[in-house]
């Protein structure tokens, strides 16, 4: 299947564009929550123009209108309870050496997270908190902190906008009981960076303030 791998800068972006993109990012959690039974789901709550068979096109324009499937909650991620980090913060650990990739979890140098079996997590943009830009690359990797790469993004040209943050052209969809990492190559020796991505957490409905 074909791929999409490039950051649209923030500041590229309308009010409007940048709305689409989250919209779009949640359209694809309740997508694949859908496919994966994560929730309870009543086939009539989200009409479909394919009978028992739900699209991407479907739930955009069920989130267009206002509604919210009632058999999940959403939610950010939490970087302490989610991934076991040192803080409750976005924070890489020290960037000794230039080409080297680092996790954005600060708790160990390159971690993978895994999922437990009732939550999905949805990428869609990135953010980074450190002048000068620290990093070249993000990488989304799979099954290890040093497995296969679902995606890589390069940040470089963020380096030249007043704003060091922009969206994933596709976002990246982590599925539950599978272990990911999200890492940074650095581009520069530093100290700690904070590297912020946006992102929602799909749980069935009640799971969230538990």
């Amino acid at each position: 299947m074909s791929s999409k791998n490039y950051i649209i800068p923030t500041e590229d972006l309308t009010l409007t564009d940048k709305s689409d993109f989250k919209r779009k990012a949640l359209a694809a959690g309740i997508l694949r929550c859908y496919q994966l039974k994560i929730a309870p789901w009543d086939p009539s709550e989200i009409p479909s123009r394919t009978p028992n068979q739900l699209s991407m096109r479907d739930v955009y324009d069920y989130l267009v209108g206002g509604s919210w499937p009632s058999g999940l909650d959403v939610r950010e991620f939490q970087p302490i309870a989610d991934a076991g980090a040192a803080l409750d913060q976005w924070n890489t650990p020290a960037l000794a050496a230039i080409g080297t990739e680092y996790s954005v979890f600060q708790a160990i140098p390159v971690p993978a997270i895994g999922l437990r079996a009732t939550k999905l997590v949805v990428w869609y943009k990135v953010l980074v908190d450190s002048i000068p830009l620290p990093v070249s690359r993000l990488v989304f990797r799979k099954t290890a902190a040093a497995g296969s790469i679902m995606a890589q993004f390069d940040l470089e040209q963020l380096a030249a906008g007043q704003r060091l943050d922009g969206y994933l052209s596709e976002p990246q969809i982590w599925d539950p009981n599978l272990p990911y990492a999200i890492n940074v190559m650095a581009r520069i020796v530093a100290g700690v960076s904070r590297i912020v991505p946006g992102n929602f957490v799909f749980e069935p409905a009640g799971s969230t303030n538990i």
